[in-house]
C-alpha cells in the first residue's frame, strides 16, 4: 500500500507539473516548450523516485526557471541540494525563493539555521515562526520545530526567559522531546538540577532513552567529574548491551580516553543542540522507512555538528536500504576510525554490503582480526560474530562463538534458549547430531512453546526415522501455535508421510505448497505423496517443476531424477 501511495504520488506529481505549468511556458521564453527543456524536468523527477540525488541536480538545475511559479519543485530542489551535502548552494536558492506571501517549509527552516549561524538571531527568529504554519506531511513535527528552534535561537542570545519561555509553548504531545530539549537547556544554561533532569529523563519508563546515558556523561565529564561519568556508562552498559554509542564510550573510558567522548557534543554549544534535534527526527522517519526525509534531515544535523561523527551510522544504514551501497561503503569506512566498537559494526555491515552486491563471502580470518580489537566483548557481541558466521554457512565457527555468548551470558537471560536453538542447528549442518539434539532439547525446556524449534527438532528426527509419534504431536503444537507457516505445515505433512498416513499427508503437504510454491523441498514432498497416491502423472509434473526452480540443491536434482525413472522405492 505504501509502494502504491508513492506511485500515485508520483503520477499526479508529474500531471500537476504539466497542468500547472502551461502558464508558466506561456508567459515565459520559447526555450520553456523544448522538448529538452521538459526531458530535463521530467528526467530530474524520475531521478529523484530512483534516489539518484546526483542525476536529479544534474537535471533540475536546467529548469531552475520553473522556481518563481512551482512550489514543488522548489521542495525538491532544496531538499535534493541538502541530500548532496550542497548547503551554500541550498541557502542561496532558498533565499532566491523566498517571499513574504509565500510558505514553503524548506526555504524558512534553511533561512532560519543560516542566520542563527551567523548570529542575526531576529531574522532567524522570523523564519522559524513560520514553520508552524505548514504541515504537509501529515506529521506535524513543524510545530515542535518552530518552537524548538526559537528557543534555541534566543537561548543563543543569552536570553534565558524568551528561550524557556517558547519551549514552554512545545504541545505535550510532543513530551519525549520536550523531556530531551529540558535537559539540554538547563545543561546549556548551567542550571545546578541538570543532572536530575537527565536522571528523570532516562529513567521514565514509558519510552527508551538509554542513548541519553551518553549525554549525562558527557555533561559530567565537563565538569570533570570522570568517576561519576564512568559509573553512569558501565550501569547503562550493564542494563543495555545493544547501544553502539554506550559500547565505543564504554571503551573510551577504559582506556582512559574521555575526551573522545567530550569531543562529539558539547551543550554550551547551540548548534550541537540543534543538531541533535534533527538528529532525533531523522530516526523517527527512519524507522518509518522514509529514507530520503531522514536522509535530508540527518545531512542537516551533521552540518551543524559534524564532530558527532556516530551519527554517521544512521546514513549508512538507509542508504544500504535505498540499495546505494557505495555511499553506503564509503560512510562505514569512514565510521570504522571512530573506535573498535564502530570498527566492528562496520564490518559487519561492510561483509554484509558485498554479500547484497556479489554474494561474496567475506573472509572469517578478516572479520575476527576487527573482533580482536574489542576490549571487553559481552555474550551479545559473541552472539552477533556467531549470527554472521551462521547465515554464511560457517557452521564450525558459528559453534564456538554461540559457546562463547553462553558461557558469557547471565544466568535466565531470555536470549539462553534462541542461542541454544541456533548452536543446535549449527551442530546438526555439520552431522553432530547428538549435540544438535541435546542444544534443541534444552531450548525446549526453556521455552517448550517455541514453535520453531519444536519444528526443527521434530523433523530433524522425521528425517532419522526416529520418534515419529512423537515428532507428530510436537508439529501439530507447533502447528497450533503458528498459524500458515509453510515450514511448519510442510513438517507436518511429511510426518503423516512418514506413518505411511497419505490423505493427511496430501491435505498438509498442499497447504504448504500453496504457501510456498517456490520451495524446492516442500514441492518435492507433496511429489512423493502424490505418487504414492497413485497420482503418477501430477508427481512427474511437481519434480520436473522443481528441477526447474533456482533453488534446487544438486542433491536433491540427482534425487528427483532417479524418481523420474523409478518412482519412489518405499522405505527408501
Amino acid at each position: 500500500m505504501q509502494y502504491l501511495n508513492k506511485k500515485i504520488y508520483f503520477i499526479l506529481f508529474v500531471i500537476t507539473f504539466l497542468i500547472v505549468n502551461t502558464s508558466t511556458f506561456s508567459k515565459n521564453n520559447e526555450n520553456m516548450y523544448s522538448q529538452k527543456y521538459i526531458s530535463n524536468y521530467l528526467s530530474g523527477i524520475i531521478s529523484l523516485k530512483n534516489n539518484n540525488n546526483a542525476a536529479a541536480f544534474k537535471y533540475l538545475k536546467e529548469v531552475k526557471s520553473l522556481k518563481k511559479n512551482h512550489n514543488n519543485f522548489n521542495i525538491e530542489f532544496i531538499q535534493t541540494l541538502i541530500l548532496l551535502g550542497k548547503f551554500k548552494d541550498a541557502f542561496e536558492f532558498s533565499n532566491d525563493v523566498w517571499s513574504e506571501d509565500r510558505l514553503l517549509f524548506e526555504a524558512d527552516l534553511l533561512l532560519g539555521l543560516k542566520y542563527l549561524i551567523n548570529q542575526k538571531h531576529s531574522q532567524a527568529i522570523k523564519h522559524f515562526k513560520r514553520l508552524d504554519k505548514t504541515n504537509r506531511y501529515n506529521l506535524p513535527i513543524e510545530s515542535f520545530l518552530s518552537n524548538a528552534l526559537s528557543a534555541w535561537t534566543y537561548a543563543a542570545e543569552g536570553n534565558e526567559k524568551d528561550s524557556f519561555a517558547a519551549f514552554s509553548k512545545i504541545s505535550d504531545r510532543y513530551r519525549n522531546l520536550k523531556l530531551i530539549q529540558k535537559s539540554f537547556l538547563q545543561c546549556y544554561f548551567d542550571f545546578p538540577d541538570t543532572k536530575s533532569t537527565f536522571d528523570e529523563l532516562i529513567g521514565d519508563k514509558d519510552y527508551n532513552f538509554t542513548r541519553y546515558n551518553f549525554f549525562l556523561a558527557n555533561y559530567l565529564l565537563s565538569k570533570e567529574k570522570k568517576e561519576e561519568a564512568k559509573k553512569v556508562i558501565i550501569v547503562a552498559r550493564n542494563e543495555n548491551n545493544t547501544n553502539l554509542l554506550l559500547k565505543q564510550s564504554e571503551n573510551f573510558i577504559l582506556t582512559k580516553n574521555e575526551k573522545k567522548i567530550k569531543s562529539f557534543f558539547n551543550c554550551k554549544k547551540t548548534q550541537d543542540n540543534i543538531a541533535e534535534i534533527f538528529y532525533i527526527i531523522a530516526t523517527l522517519y527512519s524507522s518509518e522507512k522514509e529514507y530520503k526525509l531522514s536522509n535530508f534531515y540527518l545531512k542537516i544535523s551533521l552540518f551543524l555538528n559534524n564532530n558527532f561523527s556516530t551519527n554517521k551510522t544512521l546514513l549508512a544504514e538507509n542508504l544500504f536500504y535505498q540499495k546505494k551501497y557505495k555511499e553506503s561503503k564509503k560512510i562505514y569506512k569512514s565510521i570504522k576510525l571512530i573506535g573498535p566498537n564502530y570498527s566492528w559494526h562496520a564490518s559487519k555491515s561492510l561483509a554484509m554490503i558485498l554479500s547484497e552486491e556479489q554474494g561474496e563471502k567475506y573472509s572469517p580470518s578478516d572479520l575476527e582480526k576487527e573482533f580482536k580489537l574489542l576490549l571487553n566483548p559481552n555474550f551479545q557481541d559473541y552472539y552477533e560474530l556467531a549470527n554472521f558466521y551462521k547465515n554464511r554457512n560457517y557452521f564450525e565457527e558459528s559453534i564456538k562463538y554461540y559457546s562463547l555468548a553462553l558461557k558469557n551470558i547471565e544466568k535466565g537471560h531470555s536470549l539462553i534458549s534462541k542461542i541454544l536453538h541456533k548452536r543446535g542447528t549449527s551442530y546438526e549442518r555439520i552431522d553432530d547430531w547428538t549435540n544438535a539434539e541435546k542444544d534443541l532439547k534444552d531450548s525446549l525446556k526453556i521455552l517448550p512453546d517455541d514453535p520453531h524449534v519444536l519444528n526443527y527438532l521434530a523433523y530433524s528426527w522425521i528425517e532419522k526415522k526416529i520418534n515419529i509419534n512423537e515428532a507428530l504431536e510436537m508439529l501439530k503444537e507447533a502447528n497450533s501455535l503458528k498459524k500458515n507457516d509453510g515450514y511448519i505445515i510442510d513438517s507436518l505433512g511429511w510426518a503423516y508421510f512418514a506413518r505411511s498416513n497419505y490423505i493427511e499427508a496430501e491435505k498438509y503437504l498442499q497447504k504448504a505448497v500453496e504457501l510456498m510454491p517456490l520451495d524446492p523441498v516442500i514441492n518435492d514432498h507433496y511429489a512423493d505423496t502424490l505418487w504414492m497416491l497413485k497420482k503418477n502423472m501430477q508427481a512427474r509434473y511437481l519434480w520436473n517443476h522443481v528441477l526447474n526452480l533456482e533453488r534446487t540443491e544438486k542433491k536433491l536434482k540427482d534425487d528427483i531424477k532417479k524418481k523420474l525413472i523409478y518412482g519412489v522405492i518405499k522405505n527408501s
